[in-house]
């Protein structure tokens, strides 16, 4: 009778590599809970054993499957998924718990010492679009990612290694050589003859589809590329380094005055959830304020009957009212994406307060509260524009006047101000040299409640060329308000209740 073999204990070189591993694993996971955190994500402890535990679970044989597990152990809302996504590819690369045929290297690369000049065959370059027209055609994700490191390494490589440091990968470089978006046609006609048939009516819309859906692929073959470029930067100088200073910000720590059109798109999206979640904080708030103080008189009448032991304080009862708040805004130049999402904002959330005007300026004050009750809804991301083509916000120049607005303001509208109103003013005080007219608000802040001024830049700025900062924060509260974060703290935090 033959006995079957006993299973083999592991000796101490499995138990040494095991545990090499373990502690490979969780210092990319601390590393990726730190990078985020430093992106402003709320992860604490709680969530960080439960993506551990997410690990144990899954493994690294399914890299994608771990991605998304993470993403649900350590996210809180869609916004994150975007800065989570580039830190995963930092601390969890291509080549990390993902098949062979994926994982394996590139091909080596022939020596191209030189880009080809015009007119000079480039058989590497060619033989690469060749492959990837392939690949998007067939939307194969695994050949292109095989090919983002194939492209990098032929094309991304700069410096010669002489100096420390100097050395790199570039995706604009690679992408540049590579030209991926001259592939349209070819593929826009490779998809066509498997497509079925139809009309001429339907083949025309049926491009248009197939043609969107290759500029598609194709962006997402960019980003492929531009993922596999910072992975290799990541190697030379550390990934945590990259994690801070190469990934974009979430949504709501954009900074106003840095943010591109779809970046100040992509906030105006956020402007109704964030104004949900403002009201709530604001009516959490006014609920706690209308207890008032304790009452020492009624508190103590009441411990009479306990032997003296106040077990039931008595509080002096408030009633407060919702304040009332007046926008003053500047909606010219690169200030109007700000002025323009806290208008929206602050519309959108408009129930918190008893009375809402809003006016804005250039160098003169115009009152637009019906304009952006009657519009705003209809077209959110033209409302600066709106309101320069319809509002007189401009005299006989268009740059930007604190002193002349504020003087207007103080003139014809200075009845919109009261002793429970909040002035908010949005601006960075860039006065173009101009007389700050100090006195004008300091007639405001006489009659107002209280006045904030929102500055959207950096304070290390307010003292530098033409800005009259430091002469308003002298008479009213000035704040630096960079992001659409800063500016939610700032409301729930400073507005009364």
């Amino acid at each position: 009778m033959t006995t079957a073999p006993r299973p083999t204990e592991p000796g101490p070189e499995d138990t040494a590599v095991q545990d090499t591993a373990a502690q490979d694993t969780a210092a990319r996971l601390t590393g990726l809970v730190r990078a985020l955190r430093g992106h402003g994500l709320r992860i604490g402890p709680a969530e960080t054993v439960d993506a551990a535990a997410v690990l144990d679970v899954l493994g690294l044989d399914d890299r994608e499957q771990m991605r998304a597990g993470l993403a649900a152990a350590l996210l809180r809302s869609d916004g994150q998924r975007a800065v989570f996504d580039a830190s995963f590819d930092l601390f969890f690369p291509l080549g990390i718990g993902t098949p062979e045929a994926v994982r394996a290297d590139p091909p080596p690369v022939p020596e191209d010492p030189e880009p080809p000049r015009f007119g000079r065959p480039d058989p590497l370059r060619d033989d690469l679009r060749e492959r990837l027209a392939a690949a998007l055609a067939a939307d194969d994700r695994a050949a292109q990612a095989r090919l983002a490191g194939e492209v990098i390494e032929a094309f991304g490589r700069y410096g010669t290694g002489a100096t420390p440091g100097s050395d790199g990968w570039s995706a604009h470089q690679a992408l540049g050589r590579l030209s991926p978006e001259t592939l349209l046609a070819r593929i826009l006609a490779a998809l066509r003859e498997r497509g079925p048939e139809g009309g001429p009516e339907d083949a025309d819309v049926a491009d248009r589809v197939l043609a969107d859906e290759i500029r598609r692929r194709i962006q997402g073959f960019r980003g492929l590329v531009a993922t596999e470029a910072r992975r290799r930067v990541a190697e030379l100088r550390g990934a945590e380094r990259i994690a801070e200073r190469a990934l974009a910000p979430t949504t709501d720590r954009i900074d106003f005055l840095a943010a591109g059109r779809d970046q100040i798109a992509e906030l105006r999206r956020t402007v109704h959830p964030l104004a949900r979640k403002l009201a709530t904080r604001l009516a959490a708030r006014r609920r706690r304020a209308a207890r008032g103080h304790i009452d020492l008189r009624r508190t103590l009448r009441r411990s009479l009957a306990t032997g003296g032991v106040p077990l039931r304080p008595a509080y002096r009862l408030r009633r407060p009212a919702r304040p009332e708040l007046v926008l003053l805004c500047d909606v010219s130049g690169s200030v109007a994406g700000f002025a323009d999402f806290t208008m929206l904002l602050v519309r959108a959330m408009s129930e918190q307060f008893s009375k809402v005007r809003v006016f804005a300026f250039v160098n003169r004050t115009a009152e637009v509260t019906d304009l952006l009750r009657a519009d705003g809804a209809d077209d959110p991301g033209r409302l600066a524009a709106r309101i320069l083509a319809e509002a007189r916000v401009m005299g006989y120049h268009g740059n930007s006047d604190y002193g002349s607005a504020l003087a207007g303001f103080a003139e014809d509208h200075l009845d919109a101000v009261g002793p429970r109103t909040t002035v908010l003013i949005l601006g960075d005080a860039r006065n173009n040299h101009r007389d700050p007219n100090l006195p004008a608000l300091h007639r405001i802040a006489a009659r107002a409640r209280r006045v904030l001024w929102l500055n959207p830049e950096q304070p290390s700025l307010w003292t530098t060329g033409d800005s009259a900062a430091p002469a308003y924060a002298a008479v009213v509260d000035m704040h630096s308000c960079r992001n659409a974060r800063r500016l939610a703290d700032l409301i729930t935090r400073l507005l009364p209740v």
